[in-house]
């Protein structure tokens, strides 16, 4: 029997982990505030919650979720930013939860590696800071793990996991939602994180080259798909501030995978329909590009979010006010759509 068997020879390095762990502690702790517990070292991060009772959260409720990035992770690695992709990974969790009228507390993330590089993977968790910076809320903790016969080499995946609040009065579920209110769209980056299995197939089969430039981008193809999806947090938290919840702000959606159509659906009574408008609002050029390339515009609207990237419902007559309000928040708001008598679809025309 050998004594040479050690983790490291089966493809799992502990010291590369303890390198890692302490290279990571700036990026973490720029994100932390007066209701984080520092605890280094610890098995599980601590969050006072006290200070946030009876400041407008008299009947607490905790919300979470859960998202990753795709296979948008496949195209940040071969292009080699990955900075962009910590950005998505808490994008895709805040912005889901802020559609319920819940302000982010912290973020936890799971990187999964086939090997434990602290230069390849750093720029993954200094976007994740970024992407919580953005939010307002904590990097909590976060686990790696280095898994070489999952893996292939140069592969990871990411997962994120968000925590918020919302007093109990104030969620917002689409339960007021009516015929007559109006359909307000806030304007994506691009394809932001939904949709990248038919994005690669499409460069794949039609031999694009990601560095190429474009002219009707004014970028290259991958500076224009791998653009990061915009955090949504500022601009909700500052019209739930300024606007009632469920009286003024009757629903909310991120779109993400199922584009209008399915995200939409998702928040609306079952009396009404959104009858939605097309070309009422800017459509980022990369969308033109790719449906250029052989997608039938039925599937680019039912994969992609066409330049939509959030949603609010809201009684027509404040309409106006709620996009004024957006507008002075430097965001490119517009009316696209207007609820309808019917039983919770989506039509788009």
């Amino acid at each position: 029997m050998t004594d040479d068997l050690t983790y490291k020879s089966s493809g799992v390095d502990i010291d590369a982990n303890t390198t890692w762990v302490s290279r990571i502690q700036s990026a973490l702790t720029s994100t932390h505030n007066e209701h984080v517990i520092s605890k280094p070292g610890g098995f599980a991060g601590l969050f006072r919650l006290t200070d946030l009772v009876g400041q407008g959260v008299a009947n607490p409720v905790l919300v979470s979720c859960a998202d990753g990035v795709g296979t948008k992770v496949i195209l940040g690695i071969e292009t080699n930013r990955t900075h962009d992709l910590g950005i998505d990974l808490v994008a895709m969790n805040v912005n889901d939860l802020i559609t319920g009228g819940a302000t982010p507390l912290f973020f936890l993330d799971y990187i999964a590696a086939h090997k434990l590089s602290p230069d390849a993977l750093a720029p993954i968790i200094e976007g994740i800071a970024d992407g919580c910076r953005q939010s307002g809320c904590a990097i909590l903790g976060g686990e790696t793990a280095e898994m070489p016969d999952l893996y292939k080499t140069g592969d990871f995946d990411l997962a994120g996991f968000c925590v918020g609040i919302v007093d109990e009065t104030r969620i917002i579920d689409g339960s007021h939602t009516a015929a007559g209110q109006s359909i307000i769209a806030l304007p994506s980056t691009g394809v932001h994180s939904n949709g990248f299995s038919l994005v690669r197939k499409l460069i794949s089969t039609a031999n694009l080259d990601l560095d190429q430039h474009h002219d009707t981008l004014g970028e290259t193809l991958a500076a224009a798909v791998l653009k990061p999806t915009r955090i949504y947090v500022r601009q909700v938290m500052s019209l739930l501030n300024a606007f009632r919840p469920n009286t003024d702000i009757t629903a909310m959606a991120h779109i993400t995978g199922g584009g209008l159509d399915e995200n939409v659906a998702r928040v609306l009574n079952t009396n009404c329909d959104a009858l939605i408008t097309k070309n009422s609002w800017p459509i980022p050029p990369i969308f033109d590009l790719l449906q250029s390339h052989g997608i039938a515009e039925s599937e680019m609207y039912r994969v992609f979010n066409m330049g939509v990237g959030y949603v609010i419902i809201t009684p027509s007559d404040i309409a106006n006010d709620v996009v004024r309000h957006l507008h002075d928040l430097n965001e490119n708001a517009s009316i696209v759509g207007q609820l309808i008598p019917g039983s919770g679809k989506v039509i788009i025309q």
